[in-house]
């Protein structure tokens, strides 16, 4: 019965993202293990208006602050070499990930 990690990332930096996505790929090509991915998925926005501080009379003036969170997902065969070498990798603060194995 062979097993897929799932490894879910996400971040707001997507050059971050994408350089945590490309050393994964790179462990599982020299491994030699099956791999699907990076597939991305859709871009979270989160908008907030805020009040603009007051100057004087008039009408009021709304600043709107945006983040925006990128996600990725790569399905990888289970290997247990290959999965040591993933948890190693220098992940910056702003990248987070969450890995899951499923069976088949």
């Amino acid at each position: 019965m062979s097993s897929v990690v799932r490894i879910r990332l996400w971040s707001t930096d997507p050059n971050n993202l994408n350089y945590v996505v490309s050393q994964i790929m790179d462990i599982a090509k020299k491994a030699g293990v099956r791999i699907k991915g990076p597939i991305p998925l859709p871009v979270k926005r989160l908008a907030i208006p805020v009040p603009r501080l007051p100057h004087g009379e008039g009408s009021k003036v709304w600043d709107r602050w945006e983040l925006r969170i990128h996600k990725r997902l790569i399905d990888v065969e289970a290997n247990e070499h290959v999965i040591r070498q993933i948890m190693r990798v220098r992940v910056p603060e702003n990248v987070y990930i969450e890995i899951e194995i499923k069976r088949r």
